[in-house]
């Protein structure tokens, strides 16, 4: 995420290939050098921080298939696959398993997790959508016919980032 700004009037050097040097003014410099500070000193002030959280797996039954990690931001989108902001597949380990989700704003996100022990990339589920294989929430939230509200799930990721752990159930 990062972004650079660059400022640069011209040439950051002058080039002295002929005899004769081009002529820039000493005011001229000192203004396109203060307008420069001033944008980097804005930038700095507007753009918010770029946050790590951490998320610890843990629970698996078996070090089969893999571990799908999905974060959400949007508390009508949790925990829908089209919502999700971003998502972490890790090959699973009966140990647990851990994701790292990077550049990430500060604020609320609500996490779902489940180990794909059958390894099809699809959260299996039989008669009525019942879980047919193991899955977490971020703050452990429960499930009651249905999946926990967004609020229940939410942590929050502060400037410095955070650690969390969800444990799979089954």
């Amino acid at each position: 995420m990062g972004e650079t700004i660059r400022c640069s009037a011209g040439h950051s050097r002058l080039h002295r290939n002929s005899k004769k040097e081009p002529s820039v003014s000493r005011a001229y410099r000192l203004a396109v050098h203060a307008i420069c500070a001033g944008v980097l000193l804005l930038a700095g002030i507007t753009m918010a921080p770029a946050a790590e959280l951490r998320v610890d797996v843990t629970g698996l039954r078996t070090g089969n298939g893999a571990v799908h990690v999905a974060i959400y931001a949007v508390p009508e989108q949790f925990p829908e696959s089209d919502g999700m902001v971003a998502e972490a597949i890790v090959k699973a380990k009966l140990n647990g398993i851990q994701a790292v989700f990077s550049g990430l704003p500060e604020g609320a996100y609500a996490l779902a997790a489940f180990h794909d022990e059958n390894g099809n990339r699809k959260f299996d589920q039989g008669l009525f959508g019942i879980p047919l294989e193991g899955y977490g929430f971020s703050n452990g939230a429960t499930v009651f016919f249905g999946p926990p509200a967004f609020s229940e799930a939410a942590v929050k990721v502060p400037p410095d980032g955070t650690r969390i752990s969800i444990p799979i159930g089954y």
